[in-house]
């Protein structure tokens, strides 16, 4: 083999390996692809679709974020959050009140259109759900937007900033719904 054609592979494997160490970093410390299950989501997310996460965001309410599920540790879930640390939460008559004020939920409009009682959400109190007044530090309380069909806080509590892997920032598949996540 000439000097040269060696030269070339081994420049070649080096890129290959930088290449891979570089998608590995990403991937742990970054962003990841993620692969929605269930339908708790619906119609915002739908079941097998393909989003991507970042691993850095500061986490808002509102945002829809990927964690580990607090009641089967091979499984994590999406989910909406609803409440952040110090937030006191109340739904009446299918309308959310957080810290005592009134909030729009729009990403609920057509789940309530397709309900034939228009209500999707029980009356309940955060105190009623946790046993807590306020959502603790470090801790998170979540609701998927399926709010008929979504195991969520309300029914395995507050979960830890631990617990998130990532917030949903772009859905990649399926193509028809390609672009940011809303």
């Amino acid at each position: 083999m000439k000097e040269s054609t060696k030269e070339e592979i081994v420049s070649w494997m080096k890129s290959l390996a930088f290449a891979v160490i570089i998608t590995l970093v990403c991937r742990q410390f970054l962003f990841s692809p993620i692969t929605v299950f269930g339908e708790s989501m619906s119609p915002s997310f739908e079941d097998h679709d393909k989003v991507i996460i970042s691993k850095t965001s500061k986490i808002q309410r509102f945002d829809v974020v990927v964690f580990d599920a607090p009641d089967n540790e091979d499984e994590h879930y999406i989910k909406r959050v609803i409440g952040l640390p110090g937030d006191s939460i109340e739904m009446k008559n299918d309308t959310l009140y957080i810290n005592g004020k009134r909030f729009k939920e729009p990403y609920l409009t057509e789940n309530k259109e397709n309900n034939p009682f228009h209500k999707l959400t029980e009356d309940f109190s955060l105190q009623e759900k946790t046993g807590k007044a306020k959502v603790p530090e470090q801790m998170l309380f979540v609701m998927g937007d399926n709010r008929l069909n979504s195991k969520d806080s309300r029914t395995f509590g507050l979960i830890s900033y631990d617990a998130v892997i990532g917030e949903v920032k772009f859905r990649i598949y399926p193509f028809e719904a390609f672009g940011p996540s809303s």
